[in-house]
């Protein structure tokens, strides 16, 4: 065998992610359209709100995930990002 255990749930959350925010989207589409009956639009917020929540997470673990890599990659900030970042703004004489 040649699948090493603990890689392949990677692209199964990657894909809950993107399935998740499509069905947000959807919900969303929905409750603005107005046409629902009072508890199927509560229904739908409950499970909008649910989603929400579970995108937000997913986020917030690739970002943590992000910095790690970062770290371990001791990756510094280039020349033109730090001048950038550094660089006073200047007013405008508009």
């Amino acid at each position: 065998m040649n699948s090493t255990p603990g890689k392949k749930p990677e692209p199964a959350k990657k894909q809950a992610f993107e399935q998740s925010l499509a069905r947000l989207e959807e919900i969303v589409r929905k409750l603005e359209s107005a046409n629902l009956a009072l508890d199927e639009a509560m229904k739908l917020f409950e499970e909008g709100m649910q989603l929400s929540r579970d995108c937000q997470k997913q986020l917030e673990q690739a970002e943590a995930r992000v910095e790690i890599l970062l770290k371990k990659a001791k990756w510094q900030p280039s020349r033109s990002t730090r001048r950038a970042k550094t660089r006073p703004e200047r007013p405008s004489n508009g």
